[in-house]
């Protein structure tokens, strides 16, 4: 064992049972730091972050670049509490801490912050951001004696060597709201803004992703990759292009196809194939490769599904405004779904963005109608435990009622586009507008 991983224990027991913030921040913050890999010049205490400071920021040295001295470019922040604040998960003191956590990571001096942790010395969490998503990359996890080496090695190994991409499963129970016009576009936009994308057909019934891009079909690449350890699930994969004329260029970006083996397996004969991570350990490569992964799920909860939102670290959930099955069924996989995949994966993904409309543009009676809808959703699953204020209205908060749904409108235009073969955004400027804005207030910081 190391020096300095002894002195984390040591810290760890030097710490009166009802420590302040203050102790903690003296006798444990630091040598938590250190043991992270960061040395006393790359480490500043409240560091200023918005509209306020958070209590330590971190930054490996870049050449000249020392960060206790330019204080630029933040990397890791840590909020730190003491052992009177119960950061056990879903307290009330841990989800005002996660928030406090994220206004940090999302100040606009703030950008390059890649990471951040709540701990009280009795509880850790990393999270992760990724442009404006950010999300849990561990469970909250309690820290002892025992444990408190393996967790800082396990922190200090994603933070060294993080996945390049956010992968998003477009998900609803529901059929018809647009899942795979959203991924299509989604991925055209994100590469205008200069990502590299990898968009995933995993609707091997369907197939309409693969089929609006015109892209042919996988025979068998993809059922291999997902079933034999020696075939990278890649090799399957085309790039999609398109030419720009207002910008005389090309883009691109690259396409997993449905595969016809898939199409009709018996659930049976899949279940002996397929385990819940194969999809997810198949993409393990890619996260390094791509900026985002965009998964176009099918409209059910079974195999393809469950394997699409375990392969998630987020997933996004459009609806209709107009149809109350999609609003139940986005609300029975925020209830249901995901934690169950969050069970089984263990490290704290995948999370609910929260949801969108995707549909007709919404006068003011209809979206009374839905309002009404939402709050009789909201009101049922409030009686069963679950708030999901969060999912339908993530601007709402105890002093400003604000119950706004991100949507786009005119989707029967946008979803024409298919029959061209080119994204809705590369052709019409109303869609490339719906889209840059969706881009934007859920991805792009």
């Amino acid at each position: 064992m190391t020096t300095t991983t002894s002195s984390l224990r040591a810290a760890l027991k030097s710490l009166p049972e009802n420590a302040p913030e203050a102790v903690v921040d003296q006798h444990f913050s630091t040598q938590l730091l250190e043991t992270l890999g960061f040395t006393s010049q790359e480490i500043l205490p409240q560091y200023p972050a918005g509209n306020g400071s958070v209590d330590k920021a971190a930054r490996k040295t870049v050449g000249d670049d020392v960060f206790l001295y330019t204080r630029t470019n933040p990397y890791l922040f840590v909020e730190l509490k003491g052992r009177d604040v119960n950061l056990s998960s879903g307290s009330a003191q841990y989800q005002k801490t996660v928030k406090q956590l994220k206004g940090y990571l999302l100040a606009p001096n703030c950008e390059t912050a890649q990471w951040g942790i709540i701990t009280n010395s009795c509880h850790i969490q990393l999270f992760r951001k990724h442009g404006k998503v950010i999300y849990p990359a561990t469970p909250c996890l309690e820290i002892n004696d025992e444990k408190v080496d393996e967790i800082a090695a396990l922190i200090r190994k994603k933070i060294e060597r993080p996945n390049k991409a956010l992968t998003i499963t477009v998900y609803n129970n529901k059929g018809g709201v647009g899942k795979t016009t959203t991924v299509v576009n989604l991925a055209a936009i994100l590469t205008l803004f200069g990502k590299r994308v990898l968009a995933v057909d995993f609707d091997p019934n369907q197939q309409d992703l693969t089929s609006s891009l015109g892209i042919p079909l996988s025979e068998g690449t993809v059922f291999n990759a997902l079933t034999q350890k020696d075939i990278e699930l890649q090799s399957a994969a085309h790039t999609y292009k398109s030419p720009v004329r207002s910008r005389n260029s090309e883009l691109k970006f690259d396409v997993l196809p449905a595969d016809i083996t898939l199409e009709d397996q018996p659930q049976v004969q899949l279940r002996s194939l397929l385990k819940t991570n194969a999809l997810h350990r198949k993409l393990e490569s890619a996260r390094q490769e791509y900026d985002y992964i965009l998964i176009d799920s099918p409209p059910n909860w079974r195999i393809y599904s469950q394997l699409a939102v375990y392969a998630a670290d987020v997933v996004l959930i459009p609806a209709k405004h107009n149809n109350l099955f999609s609003l139940e069924n986005a609300a029975m996989a925020i209830k249901q779904f995901l934690p169950d995949a969050q069970s089984k994966k263990g490290d704290g993904t995948p999370v609910a963005l929260p949801i969108f409309f995707n549909g007709e543009k919404i006068t003011p009676a209809q979206l009374e109608i839905a309002q009404k809808e939402i709050q009789n959703i909201l009101k049922a699953a409030k009686s069963e435990g679950f708030n999901l204020l969060p999912y339908f209205y993530s601007r709402y908060t105890s002093s400003r009622r604000d119950l706004h749904i991100p949507h786009v409108p005119s989707y029967a235009n946008i979803a024409g586009a298919a029959f061209s073969r080119v994204p809705a955004v590369y052709r019409d400027r109303y869609a490339h507008e719906y889209y840059t804005n969706l881009a934007k207030e859920y991805f792009l910081q």
